[in-house]
């Protein structure tokens, strides 16, 4: 019986086949590229819908607007956040879990703190 050769266009799927295949590290990179890039992503949304510059954001957060914009670009090196997110990825999986990153803009809490939530499913 011959095996026929599957066909795609589809250039994610190209792409996804010659760089990453089944090589573990590559797919838990890739991974933590897709949690940054969300991560990027709220943070973006969650300076423009609170109208402030990226100065503004670290002078309320304490940090500098290096920091900041480094987040909405995930234009950090992976010892500063990405290594993070592998090792919760590593963590998820050992333990039959996988990592996401919950996100959201709720109201302060009557102590003035805001929560962020990792969670493992």
């Amino acid at each position: 019986m011959s095996q026929e050769k599957r066909t795609t266009t589809d250039a994610v799927e190209i792409l996804h086949h010659l760089y990453i295949k089944d090589d573990p590290e590559r797919i838990a990179s890739l991974e933590a590229e897709r949690v940054k890039s969300k991560i990027a992503r709220q943070v973006y949304d969650l300076r423009i819908s609170a109208g402030l510059t990226h100065q503004q954001l670290a002078e309320k957060v304490g940090t500098t607007i290096e920091v900041i914009d480094n987040l909405e670009e995930t234009d950090y090196e992976d010892h500063e956040m990405g290594d993070a997110v592998f090792m919760l990825q590593r963590i998820a999986k050992a333990v039959g879990k996988r990592i996401e990153v919950d996100f959201r803009v709720v109201p302060l809490s009557t102590t003035g703190e805001t929560t962020a939530s990792i969670a493992a499913s």
